[in-house]
């Protein structure tokens, strides 16, 4: 009986220790879970691209009078870093240089073709793209934009012995047209003339201004400042500019305003170039357009 009573007690004692969690083995729990950051949790800071105190600017290098390649260093041109012994000068450059002086930075310049551009700028091969740029809708969901830095106009070109030379509106436009790829001027400027054949769009500013000396088509649709820069080259050209008609093409001011693009996010750059630009008076905006256009070599 006592034995009995002993084990009785014994079991009683080893329930009430297991209870209590007393036994050797871990009790079960969950896993940690991770905190959610706070609502008002600085985002991750971006780059500014210019730590090193060297600002990377993608462009064409093919884009008179924004941009061109030349041979040499005459009339300020600067070294194309991705193209050993070649040059880059032109509007874009010369803007460019002005940023880099306020700020104390060094510039490099990337040539690089025009769609890829942005892709360059979002995969931080460059810092900024200064390319002659609109400020559109479509292209400010990819980047962030300064500027403007020019004001430009939509016009078009043709051979100074066309027809359609004496145009005073878009609505007399007929025959073949084209624009370069990638623009507005070919994606909604163009379709807005009544009856144009619109030709494939062409590959760089170049290769559009060709097919219009070479009469491949009666006109092109571009912005005032490549249209003079063609001019410039070739005198058998001439600019048809419907500005203050009402029979001209419906374009909003993001369309024909030019920007620089940085990385999304990018405040400090953002801030840096508006800074410059917004010193800078439309006056002085043209002058130096009309300065590069007066250096720019043959198209």
């Amino acid at each position: 009986m006592k034995k009995l009573i002993s084990l009785v007690l014994a079991l009683t004692m080893l329930l009430t220790l297991t209870a209590c969690g007393g036994s050797d083995a871990p009790a079960a729990t969950e896993a940690p879970k991770a905190e959610a950051p706070a609502a008002d949790a600085p985002a991750a800071a971006v780059a500014t691209g210019v730590e090193d105190g060297v600002l990377t600017v993608g462009m064409e290098c093919a884009y008179a009078p924004y941009n061109w390649t030349q041979m040499d260093d005459s009339n300020g041109a600067v070294p194309i870093a991705n193209n050993p012994g070649t040059y880059a000068n032109g509007y874009d450059v010369m803007i460019a240089k002005k940023i880099c002086e306020a700020n104390g930075w060094e510039l490099e310049v990337m040539a690089i073709g025009w769609d890829g551009l942005v892709p360059a700028l979002n995969a931080g091969q460059l810092d900024a793209v200064i390319a002659g740029q609109s400020m559109t809708e479509t292209r400010m969901q990819e980047v962030d934009m300064a500027g403007p830095y020019f004001y430009a106009s939509i016009v078009c070109v043709t051979q100074s012995d066309n027809a359609l030379a004496s145009a005073t509106g878009i609505s007399q436009l007929s025959g073949a047209c084209t624009a370069q790829t990638g623009t507005i001027w070919y994606d909604s400027c163009l379709p807005q003339i009544e009856g144009a054949e619109l030709m494939p769009a062409s590959e760089t500013a170049p290769a559009m201004i060709m097919a219009v000396t070479s009469g491949t088509v009666d006109y092109i649709c571009t912005d005032m400042p490549t249209a003079m820069g063609a001019c410039a080259t070739y005198d058998n050209l001439t600019i048809l500019d419907f500005t203050g008609s009402d029979d001209n093409f419906e374009v909003d001011a993001g369309e024909i305003n030019i920007g620089i693009s940085v990385v999304k996010g990018n405040t400090f750059l953002l801030d840096a170039m508006n800074a410059v630009l917004s010193e800078m008076s439309v006056d002085d905006f043209n002058n130096t357009m009309n300065e590069a256009i007066g250096v720019q070599p043959e198209i």
